[in-house]
């Protein structure tokens, strides 16, 4: 006998309210007692925080009525409530990951100034410096993560921390304008 079966036996013993199983081939408002009796103190247990010992008890009270069959139909549908829970509470953590990678990637997304547009409206015709020599996935990369714009007036590709400084002394088209 290991631990938990002495404290069912303390626990069942306690002078709150005696548990004693009915006569064997009782079937009527004793064993009916006795279920309700044990309900009550599964109940307890459960308020207890002691919810091995409130199985137990629901058990018994099973066993009583159904014999083994009812308890062993009475677990396999409790297994397969919490199998569905459990499946169906993955599913709702998933969905909410995927909403949360949504969320992010929309906060991730940069905003665009007046003077930026993405580069697929900006190099359409291929004038930039790296698209002339090949390297066009290099202005892809950088201005996708957002550290990048594409200028309007030269087509090159500037740091976007350097924007002003671009546009006051670097564009070689507004250079010549000014």
């Amino acid at each position: 006998m290991d631990g938990t079966d002495s404290d069912m036996i303390e626990v069942e013993s306690s002078p709150a309210q005696p548990v004693r199983p009915p006569p064997s081939s009782s079937s009527g408002p004793d064993q009916d007692e006795f279920v309700r009796n044990l309900l009550a103190m599964a109940r307890r247990l459960i308020g207890q925080n002691e919810p091995s010992q409130a199985l137990h008890a629901v058990v018994m009270a099973i066993r009583s009525r159904g014999g083994d069959e009812a308890v062993h139909q009475l677990l396999s549908r409790a297994r397969e409530l919490y199998t569905n829970k459990v499946q169906a509470s993955a599913a709702a953590d998933q969905l909410a990951s995927l909403f949360s990678e949504f969320a992010i990637a929309e906060v991730a997304t940069p905003k665009y100034d007046n003077g930026d547009q993405p580069i697929a409206e900006i190099d359409k015709s291929g004038t930039s410096i790296l698209s002339e020599t090949g390297r066009k996935q290099v202005m892809v990369d950088a201005f996708s993560d957002g550290s990048s714009f594409v200028c309007y007036q030269c087509g090159g590709l500037v740091s976007t921390l350097r924007k002003d400084e671009h546009y006051s002394f670097w564009c070689v088209v507004l250079l010549f304008i000014h």
